[in-house]
């Protein structure tokens, strides 16, 4: 696995790239920063990404300037994708707890939907797993209209998911549909991740940039704390964080399952876990491991 032996770099107007690094947070202004996600060639997460999340949400925490954050990919195909199944579990589960007492990616959620800056997901591309989480911890959303794809899979192969969509998703689209897309395992395409109030809008992909980037530009011109007490106000909403816990604590325990371990495996005698068809068709796969 990767390892990141340097912090992580703060920039200003451009990117700069060390070795091992798998996320870049890039500031385009004092008020306006970016986290780029960059683990070619599929974006998996594993321990160092988790631990590089947790140097991003530290840094957005620290700083009084900052307004609005925005999450996007530099890999092509994927915005943020499914855990690293060649990692080693242990490595995972020994990382520390979070301030909020929470494992390190669940608090990372946390903080991120608690934190006193706008936070905007922009998804082109597979937001599978770990991607979706991510979306749905962000304050708003928007997604390429051709290229993005978003998918909570792990029922599809005996898991429970870990970042907390049992929780967030039946307040965001309806106990319903969130069990439509718990259940089914299926790939959400992004005029349907519309329709069901998934993401905040889609956008042709040629537009989605320069949208995202002038409403991050104008966020970002406002007062931070008419933002954080906003923010604030409407979180009053949000669920216990301790349900996110539960979820988290479902997952590792799903893990140990022989029927997640042999779903895994069948997943991956088909190619999955490298580019290629397993991992853009994802739901249709699913469908296949079961007969």
């Amino acid at each position: 696995m990767k390892t990141m032996e340097a912090p992580i770099k703060s920039t200003a107007m451009k990117t700069t790239s060390v070795k091992g690094e798998q996320l870049r947070l890039i500031r385009q202004s004092p008020a306006y920063w970016r986290v780029t996600i960059d683990n070619p060639p599929i974006n998996v997460m594993g321990p160092e990404m988790v631990r590089q999340f947790q140097k991003v949400i530290n840094a957005l925490e620290a700083d009084e300037d900052v307004r609005v954050v925005v999450f996007d990919s530099a890999v092509d195909d994927y915005f943020l994708n499914h855990a690293d199944f060649h990692a080693k579990l242990d490595d995972l589960t020994a990382l520390p707890a979070g301030p909020t007492g929470l494992p390190p990616w669940p608090d990372f959620l946390v903080r991120l939907t608690r934190l006193p800056v706008a936070s905007i997901a922009l998804i082109r591309g597979r937001a599978t797993g770990n991607g979706s989480e991510i979306t749905l911890a962000c304050d708003m959303s928007f997604a390429s209209r051709e290229k993005a794809i978003i998918s909570q899979w792990e029922v599809g192969v005996g898991m429970v998911a870990g970042g907390g969509p049992m929780a967030r998703l039946p307040q965001l689209i309806g106990r319903n549909r969130a069990l439509e897309v718990l259940l089914s395992s299926e790939d959400i395409r992004g005029d349907q991740a519309e329709a069901y109030g998934y993401v905040n809008r889609t956008l042709p992909d040629a537009d989605l940039d320069a949208y995202v980037d002038a409403l991050a530009t104008r966020i970002s011109k406002f007062d931070k704390w008419a933002i954080a007490n906003t923010k604030r106000l409407v979180n009053t909403s949000l669920p216990p964080d301790v349900e996110l816990g539960s979820g988290w604590d479902a997952c590792i325990a799903s893990l140990g399952r022989s029927a997640a371990q042999n779903g895994i495996k069948a997943l991956m005698a088909r190619g999955f876990h490298k580019p290629g068809d397993a991992e853009n068709r994802l739901g249709y796969h699913l469908s296949q491991i079961h007969g």
